[in-house]
């Protein structure tokens, strides 16, 4: 078995505005280093469009037919101070959610051993029917319901390790025993949450906060001393430590 790489062109069509920070440029340095000859054993394939019943696992048909309709023909739309939607991203968001479930699917079936779904828009910071910092559909969300429905996975874990903290992933789930979700970031930064005492409803909320210009090593301490043991409940196993975590993730949700 392999690493599965999950992407689309569909996702460089959506488009923020000139100099915006989540640009088509990202996903674009992205491919450039996939490209090196290290990485060329790995199985490729396209993001199908999502399902909508599959979203509405997590978000309420309404919402989704309101982003829908909130895709401009031509120009922007802005749907909150810092998101704005162009006439391809709504297809794009679609490829990005449905990459995740196609992820799901292929390591779940065994089919692949992990799966890395390089697509946009991002989804971490979109809450249960609000969408906010760059984010329409949370795609993390999206697959972790989507492993628990279709392939019968009793308990989840998502663990983010973005700059900022996934506050959508971490709403959707603050009262949800089955699922654990667990984040590194930076803070203070936007969006303000993530503090160490925010537990969730039953304890399955794990936060590591991170101070600007801590080292990789203060990174992996976090991973080993407390995301890795809260979110087995346990031990960590022999030999899952950091250079594993990625295995962990891509196996179960892919990134926001």
């Amino acid at each position: 078995m392999t690493t599965l790489v999950i992407s689309h062109p569909a996702c460089l069509a959506h488009e923020m505005g000139e100099g915006h920070p989540e640009r088509p440029d990202r996903l674009r340095a992205i491919e450039r280093a996939l490209e090196s000859e290290a990485y060329q054993m790995l199985a490729r394939d396209l993001a199908p469009r999502a399902d909508l019943d599959a979203i509405a696992r997590v978000h309420p048909k309404d919402y989704i037919e309101a982003i829908r309709a909130a895709t401009p023909k031509q120009g922007l739309t802005a749907v909150d101070p810092d998101t704005s939607m162009s006439p391809g991203s709504y297809e794009a968001a679609l490829r990005a959610a449905g990459g995740a479930l196609f992820a799901v699917d292929e390591v779940m079936s065994g089919k692949v051993r992990n799966a890395f779904v390089a697509t946009r828009p991002p989804g971490h910071h979109a809450e249960v029917a609000n969408p906010m910092g760059f984010c329409f559909f949370n795609n993390a969300a999206i697959a972790a319901r989507h492993a628990q429905a279709a392939h019968g996975a009793e308990r989840v874990a998502i663990v983010d390790f973005d700059v900022h903290h996934g506050n959508g992933t971490q709403h959707i789930f603050w009262d949800d025993p089955t699922v654990t979700y667990a984040s590194t970031h930076e803070m203070p930064l936007y969006p303000g949450t993530g503090a160490v005492g925010e537990r969730g409803e039953h304890n399955q909320i794990v936060n590591a906060p991170l101070r600007a210009g801590d080292s990789g090593e203060t990174f992996r301490e976090a991973m080993e001393a407390v995301i890795l043991p809260d979110t087995y409940h346990g031990p960590v196993p022999d030999g899952l430590r950091c250079h594993r975590v990625s295995n962990l993730i891509q196996a179960v949700a892919l990134l926001g």
